[in-house]
């Protein structure tokens, strides 16, 4: 299950990186939605440093069980190239806090339960779940927004 869960999250980041590819400096800076009141959604640059964030968050979540000391990502982003560099340590930093779990049994991991701050209770499933699906909604965004904006 681990192994699975880690493919798949490293494949949509792969597919964000892509789509992150297609635009420059510039744009990743620029404000494409000064309608919305969410400041992670303003940006591309907004949007990739609140899904940086987010993955260390939801892997924070899982080392509670090692009791890995929690590692909050505030670094500013402010290049698509610094911006797939910051995802990469991510997924390194997730692979290796998942590498240390990997010898539980799956009966093991249905047993633990996390409490995240936006107040949802998730088994280790479900929160890698929500982790991906997270990425495949904010390329989703990225997508819409720059088909709008051309």
């Amino acid at each position: 299950m681990i192994i699975a869960l880690l493919d798949e999250y490293i494949r949509v980041f792969k597919d964000y990186k892509e789509v992150l590819s297609t635009i420059s400096d510039s744009l990743f800076e620029k404000i494409l939605d000064s309608e919305t009141k969410d400041e992670d959604c303003k940006s591309v640059k907004n949007i990739t440093f609140h899904v940086v964030q987010s993955g260390y968050t939801y892997i924070n979540y899982v080392n509670t069980i090692t009791n890995k000391e929690w590692l909050e990502f505030e670094k500013s982003i402010k290049t698509v190239s610094e911006s797939n560099l910051e995802i990469d340590k991510m997924l390194d930093f997730t692979e290796e806090s998942l590498n240390a779990i990997i010898e539980k049994t799956n009966k093991e991991i249905e047993q633990w339960k996390f409490e995240t701050r936006w107040k949802v209770t998730y088994d280790f499933e479900q929160l890698m779940e929500h982790a991906i699906v997270h990425v495949l909604r904010h390329r989703r965004q990225i997508e819409r927004i720059l088909n709008v904006s051309k």
